[in-house]
């Protein structure tokens, strides 16, 4: 395959490649890869299951810090030391592109969601609920949680994002391009749907607003392969929406 025509040269960051899909640093099988995958699905049912977690406030955390741990531990067990590879370094360049990306999706995310809200109807995020009813420590709790529970869900789409892309270029032959375009697309419906139960199965609002936000927020890790990138930019974005709500709704009890 010739690198040079199959990169995307205006998004993605030279000398860069995905890691796994092409056995570098290291191949992973199959049956490695649905190991992985079963194990995103526990992960990712931490936050669903109806368990009493011990702690008070605190114990919130605890889903939190799973769903990203049980994924990211069984890819520790399959590819070693080299699970790390979807992590790279953070410095100025990259704080600088998770505020760009993260504005990017505010503004692409309301001018869909506009246009949806237009046309049928949209149920409001019960969290910006909860955060306006709650005191300042509540709150202060609740954003917090939010950091490991973001990072987990770069976590479980990124690395569906890794298994697709290793399917479809060795699997069925598709060309990297290609298979990085139905990758993107794929990871971000899946995305959509698991908001499903949070925004009381609206189908057209998960798909459409959550998935086209979801685009966004991957095409930071498609330009630097770095998940610091893509939580960042995914944190900045909802704790800028969740801050306005907040001052919004200030506002409107001082009006």
């Amino acid at each position: 395959m010739n690198m040079a025509h199959s990169r995307f040269n205006r998004l993605e960051d030279p000398g860069t490649d995905f890691p796994f899909y092409n056995g570098a640093p290291v191949v992973m099988s199959s049956r490695q890869w649905l190991f992985v995958m079963a194990m995103v699905v526990v992960g990712f049912s931490m936050l669903l299951l109806p368990i009493h977690w011990p702690g008070g406030a605190f114990g919130a955390f605890i889903p939190a810090l799973l769903m990203p741990a049980i994924p990211l531990l069984a890819l520790a067990y399959v590819a070693k030391s080299h699970w790390s590879a979807i992590f790279g370094k953070v410095g100025f360049r990259e704080v600088r592109l998770m505020f760009g990306f993260a504005l990017l999706n505010i503004v692409v995310s309301m001018g869909i969601g506009a246009i949806v809200h237009a046309l049928t109807e949209v149920t409001p995020n019960s969290f910006a609920a909860q955060l306006n009813a709650a005191d300042t420590a509540g709150r202060v709790v609740a954003l917090a949680k939010t950091i490991p529970q973001l990072f987990g869900e770069e976590v479980i789409t990124l690395l569906p994002f890794l298994a697709v892309l290793t399917w479809l270029t060795h699997s069925v032959g598709m060309g990297r391009k290609g298979a990085i375009v139905v990758a993107w697309l794929l990871t971000a419906v899946i995305f959509g749907m698991l908001h499903l139960p949070t925004y009381n199965w609206n189908w057209v609002q998960c798909i459409v607003v959550i998935g086209s936000a979801r685009l966004m927020l991957t095409l930071p890790w498609i330009m630097t392969k770095n998940i610091w990138v893509s939580t960042g930019s995914h944190i900045i974005n909802d704790w800028l929406l969740f801050g306005a709500g907040l001052v919004g709704a200030a506002f409107a009890i001082k009006g």
